[in-house]
């Protein structure tokens, strides 16, 4: 099943049952988000965006909470630790669509966790809403996070502007190098408007203002995040067709790093919200 968006010479589509994400974002024919091909057996991150609860990126041991210690097992194939929650694994169930929005709901569970997570898109002529919204379902507090994992195109002349006080650099295993953010390194503070490295980069930059400028040819994306104090910024390469700008609300194994940064404490009952917004316009 897929959910089809439109508002003005916009048109977005909506996977339920691809973890709830999206599998495209269109203005005037041109892609604001890396197009699906259409086939599920590509896996989950073939799609535009996934979304991640009730934590986001990876969790590399048992990690401490209110005197006790939570194992999180591996939850995707090739990957040593448990990654990005479940909801991108799961089936949603569409509870409202309308022709230019959506709302969709999951119930969850991995680790310690039960939960019930909520996704709402609105899309309008020049720009897209998403609103993640999760609650505790379990018996006992537990630290919430989570966020969106857009993936955009990349071109020769893509650059993006957004400001950062530090970042964790990463080890061989994709975790922090470091406790605590290192100062930014030559060459990766986007304060202005810059391309990004012509080789690899997985890295989270803390301190993040929750908004950032992506221009593209013949477009310009402004987009801004609540709730998310951190952005991962992921590619390969130039040659990869694709980047990554992920507002998370926390750091990479932040259950492990010290004082949990960016992590939300949340009773049973209460509920914590996410939202990211994409507006663009022509260059």
């Amino acid at each position: 099943m897929v959910v089809r968006l439109s508002a003005g010479e916009a048109r977005a589509t909506v996977l339920p049952a691809m973890g709830g994400g999206l599998g495209s974002v269109v203005w005037r024919g041109m892609d604001v988000l890396r197009p699906w091909p259409g086939r599920a057996e590509e896996g989950p991150f073939a799609i535009a965006m996934n979304l991640m609860t009730p934590f986001s990126n990876r969790i590399s041991r048992p990690f401490p909470w209110d005197g006790a210690v939570h194992l999180v097992a591996a939850n995707l194939p090739g990957e040593p630790f448990a990654i990005h929650g479940d909801v991108f694994q799961r089936a949603w169930e569409v509870l409202e669509a309308w022709p230019a929005g959506a709302r969709l709901a999951v119930e969850g569970g991995i680790g310690p966790w039960h939960h019930r997570t909520t996704v709402e898109y609105r899309l309008g002529a020049r720009g897209l809403v998403c609103v993640l919204g999760m609650e505790n379902r379990g018996d006992i507090a537990l630290p919430f996070g989570g966020g969106f994992h857009p993936w955009f195109p990349r071109h020769a002349g893509t650059t993006v502007q957004f400001a950062a006080d530090g970042y964790w650099p990463e080890d061989a295993r994709h975790l922090p190098a470091t406790e605590a953010p290192a100062a930014l390194p030559e060459g990766w503070d986007w304060r202005e408007p810059a391309p990004l490295p012509d080789g690899w980069i997985n890295a989270g930059f803390a301190g993040w203002d929750g908004s950032a400028t992506i221009r593209q040819p013949g477009m310009v994306l402004r987009l801004l995040a609540t709730g998310c104090s951190t952005t991962i910024l992921y590619s390969p390469d130039a040659h990869s067709g694709f980047f990554c700008f992920e507002p998370v609300s926390h750091p990479v194994d932040a259950h492990n790093l010290p004082g949990q940064p960016g992590l939300m404490r949340l009773a049973p009952g209460e509920s914590l919200t996410l939202t990211m917004s994409l507006m663009w316009d022509a260059t």
